[in-house]
């Protein structure tokens, strides 16, 4: 079932039916919904689907081959590898004019972009000479942000000005939340949407047959489910030294909101605190908030922190701090510490 994601699926459509080039770059947080989007997209649609993964150049060519050769045979698993990447995108060029609307999807692009780093440069140089006067539909998606934003969309990419589109997609609001849980009110809807921060995977593990209680014990409160480690797993796909940036969470969901409260708390210098409270914003984990009445908002002494994300928030102020307890099977007095707290958090009523 296709929840959300109506008005970027509507502009996708309606950019497909134009009748040029057309570039649009989807990304956000990992489990966000891109790859569905996508597919919702391409119902219908021929199109050669192929995905980045963090292995070697020579990997990926051989993968991005098989994926140009199911294009025009979707029974033929297994074509002869193109000789390079070069070689790939001539013949990419050779079905634009075979195919009057041919749509390349390139996802996880800053895995192929990492593994083989002139892929950018040879796909502006194709947009500049050959895609630009075909109606090639290229599509590039990511998870990693802060590389979309600032090797795809950024003014130093090779590939800034060329996009005619770009969507960052961002959590479900409570709107589209009540479409995933039309049996549920709206209070629990809100909570559920509050947890997971409202990310559609993370919604897609909880349960109407089960209360909260059950579905937090199930979802975050056992070693072996997704959200248990979650938190962690991103932190390190994204950040180089997640040990610290998750040391800086942990102390702003215990209450430090000043920069030199959370230095005091973390160890980390006030002057050394900044990069990785930028990187933390630039990921939507962490808000700066800054008094309405402010006028230099950049030189603010009364700048505040706080966790953004509500799957992060929640984990960091119920679960993280409990490891040791959950480690041993011991749950139930932190959901019951949980759901006397959970109100409070989210200024709800369960």
């Amino acid at each position: 079932m296709f929840i959300g994601r109506n008005q970027e699926l509507t502009a996708l459509n309606k950019l497909y039916q134009e009748d040029s080039f057309q570039f649009a770059v989807i990304y956000g947080r990992r489990r966000i919904g891109k790859t569905s989007l996508i597919n919702q997209f391409l119902k219908g649609k021929r199109a050669i689907y192929f995905t980045g993964l963090e292995e070697k150049a020579l990997e990926n060519l051989a993968r991005f081959s098989d994926a140009i050769h199911a294009y025009e045979d979707p029974s033929y698993l297994d074509g002869p590898n193109f000789a390079s990447f070069e070689q790939a995108f001539k013949y990419l060029v050779h079905l634009s004019e075979k195919n009057d609307r041919l749509i390349l999807v390139i996802d996880e692009f800053p895995y192929l972009a990492k593994a083989y780093p002139p892929i950018s440069s040879m796909l502006q140089s194709y947009i500049d000479h050959y895609f630009k006067q075909k109606k090639f539909f290229l599509i590039l998606s990511g998870s990693s942000m802060s590389f979309m934003e600032k090797r795809v969309l950024g003014y130093k990419s090779p590939l800034y000005g060329r996009r005619t589109a770009q969507f960052k997609l961002k959590p479900f609001s409570l709107h589209d939340a009540e479409e995933f849980f039309p049996q549920l009110n709206k209070e629990d809807v809100f909570e559920l949407n509050a947890i997971t921060g409202g990310i559609p995977l993370y919604l897609s593990l909880m349960s109407t047959k089960k209360s909260l209680r059950e579905n937090i014990k199930d979802n975050f409160l056992t070693t072996i489910a997704m959200l248990y480690a979650e938190p962690m797993s991103l932190l390190n796909q994204e950040l180089r030294e997640p040990a610290s940036y998750s040391s800086i969470i942990s102390a702003i969901a215990a209450g430090a909101s000043r920069q030199s409260e959370i230095s005091t708390k973390t160890g980390i210098a006030s002057g050394a605190l900044s990069p990785y409270l930028d990187n933390l914003i630039d990921l939507s984990i962490v808000e700066k908030r800054l008094p309405v009445t402010e006028l230099d908002k950049a030189r603010s002494r009364k700048t505040i922190y706080a966790i953004k994300d509500g799957m992060f928030r929640f984990w960091y102020t119920f679960v993280g701090k409990r490891v040791s307890f959950i480690e041993r099977g011991i749950t139930e007095p932190i959901l019951d510490y949980i759901i006397k707290q959970l109100p409070l958090l989210h200024g709800t009523r369960i």
